[in-house]
């Protein structure tokens, strides 16, 4: 079983048991915390069927926090002597998911 949620903008493909980096959650890092993703785009209890649930939800742990590697942005106007270097790094939550439950049907590690 497997399910579609969003959150921060995108779309991820989950099952249990997968680790996934998403946008950056307001958690506490002290304790250990669980999330809960009410926003269940879709989801597949069996291979080759996808349904949009009525009341879905998705329970996952949240391993860490970080940043991404460095990204450098270039920018250059030719014959002009602009020359404009920035970097970013984006924040990510990484977490693990525990559970997938959809109209009465769960999956659990």
């Amino acid at each position: 079983m497997y399910a579609v949620i969003r959150t921060g903008g995108k779309q991820y493909r989950v099952a249990p048991g997968d680790v996934v980096k998403i946008e950056k959650l307001d958690v506490a890092e002290d304790a250990p915390q669980t999330v809960e993703f009410t926003d269940v785009v879709a989801v597949s209890g069996e291979p080759g069927t996808l349904t949009r649930p009525a009341k879905a939800k998705v329970t996952a742990e949240v391993l860490n926090q970080g940043r991404h590697a460095k990204v450098l942005v270039f920018h250059l106007k030719r014959k002009k002597q602009y020359k404009k270097l920035q970097g970013h790094r984006q924040a990510f939550t990484e977490i693990r998911i525990q559970s997938i439950e959809a109209d009465g049907a769960k999956a659990a590690l």
